[in-house]
């Protein structure tokens, strides 16, 4: 899963020191069929010159079927697998813009 390193710096503006950093995040179990989702996804990314541009939708019913994901349910997690979508975008986008 896709995960950015924090400088010390931008830790420190926070008043936080690096280890007040948790890696671990708990999530609520309505999230965990979008979460599990959005992770086994984690190699369906669409790449443009820019680097990711999104999820490739034309799998996600197979990777939800492998999981166990009735269509059903798929359509109620889907916008919440979005915005896992976004976030992760975002978060790439920032990381590309403050490398060297």
């Amino acid at each position: 899963m896709y995960s950015p390193s924090v400088p010390d710096a931008i830790i420190g503006m926070f008043g936080l020191a690096p280890g007040d950093l948790v890696e671990e995040v708990e999530v609520w179990p309505c999230n965990w069929p979008a979460f599990l989702l959005f992770n086994r996804m984690s190699t369906q990314w669409r790449a443009g010159a820019g680097g990711a541009i999104g999820l490739d939708y034309s799998c996600i019913r197979d990777v939800a079927g492998f999981l166990g994901i009735k269509k059903k349910k798929l359509a109620e997690i889907f916008p919440d697998l979005q915005v896992l979508e976004g976030e992760a975008l975002r978060v790439m986008a920032e990381e590309r813009e403050n490398s060297p």
